[in-house]
């Protein structure tokens, strides 16, 4: 298999996992304790002791982990560098705020941060480069593909539009009842916690999402459902990074729509040049590894100039 194939694919797994490592090694640190007899060195999770021993007493120091200096926290709110600068999940923050709750000025200033980052620069990269969710969807596809679900005729059918509606719901909720709706049942936090902190019950979030995408619809909650996905899609639809299809290239195989988890996204395909501006894309360069003749590339769309026809 050629490199080029899978080079973005590669690039998507190596952030994924580096996160996740940087997210483990942050939050670890090693807690020296006494009791009666001896001392001991333990290892803990977000310096929680007392989930270990029921109290803190007996701790004679805490050492965290050299990574701790780069990342502590989670996906929801995450301390960069010593506290340099932090990054906030922005739906958090909204739910948080709609529920009256305080926030932080630290917490303020990630989510705009981040609101920056993607709104600006990126769309909806986080979907295919951060959120670890995304590793149990594509593994449900590929499973999907091998055991031939594609073809079969669907039996479910849930509007792409669902996700946004979901959305404003999570928002509502949030206001009316003082919570933060989504996170209550959020399968992408419970994902990241439960790898970095340890895994409890959210385990079973985390399995109806891999078996909605393998047995139900592809796609399915990436696609359809999560809320995250539709904040990001809005936050990203001005973005400068995009697609760019050159229409004389096109053989118009459709290899790109048949790889592609938003398929909307590449209806221009074959029938007019230029850059492909649907919101909804993740930026996740399948459709140009999937491409063969050279006729998809990521580009930045410049607003200041018209595009040539």
């Amino acid at each position: 298999m050629k490199f080029a194939k899978i080079k973005y694919l590669l690039l998507r797994r190596i952030c994924q996992v580096s996160i996740l490592v940087l997210f483990i090694l942050g939050n670890y640190s090693i807690a020296t304790l006494k009791n009666v007899q001896y001392k001991q060195e333990v290892g803990i999770f977000g310096g929680n002791i007392e989930s270990l021993m029921g109290d803190s007493s007996s701790v004679l120091a805490k050492e965290p982990s050299i990574f701790s200096h780069i990342v502590q926290g989670n996906l929801s709110h995450s301390s960069w560098f010593g506290g340099i600068f932090s990054l906030t999940d922005p739906l958090s923050v909204m739910q948080i705020f709609l529920a009256g709750g305080g926030l932080a000025l630290d917490v303020l200033l990630g989510a705009l941060l981040v609101a920056a980052i993607y709104g600006i620069f990126l769309g909806r990269v986080y979907c295919a480069f951060v959120c670890p969710i995304n590793l149990v969807t594509d593994f449900a596809n590929f499973l999907r593909d091998k055991l031939g679900f594609n073809t079969a005729q669907r039996k479910l059918f849930i509007s792409r539009s669902t996700r946004f509606v979901i959305l404003g719901l999570g928002l509502l909720l949030s206001a009316l009842f003082g919570v933060a709706a989504f996170e209550l049942i959020n399968p992408i936090s419970m994902l990241h916690r439960g790898v970095v902190f340890g895994m409890g019950f959210g385990i079973f979030a985390v399995l109806a999402v891999f078996c909605f995408d393998l047995f139900v619809l592809k796609n399915g909650f990436c696609g359809h459902i999560c809320p995250l996905g539709a904040m990001y899609s809005l936050l990203g639809k001005f973005a400068l990074l995009r697609v760019k299809h050159t229409l004389s290239n096109c053989t118009k195989c459709m290899e790109c729509v048949r790889v592609c988890p938003e398929p909307e996204v590449l209806k221009p395909i074959g029938k007019q040049d230029g850059i492909l501006k649907t919101m909804t894309c993740l930026r996740c360069g399948r459709c140009i590894e999937a491409c063969d003749d050279n006729a998809l590339h990521f580009s930045i769309l410049h607003f200041t100039q018209k595009e040539k026809k």
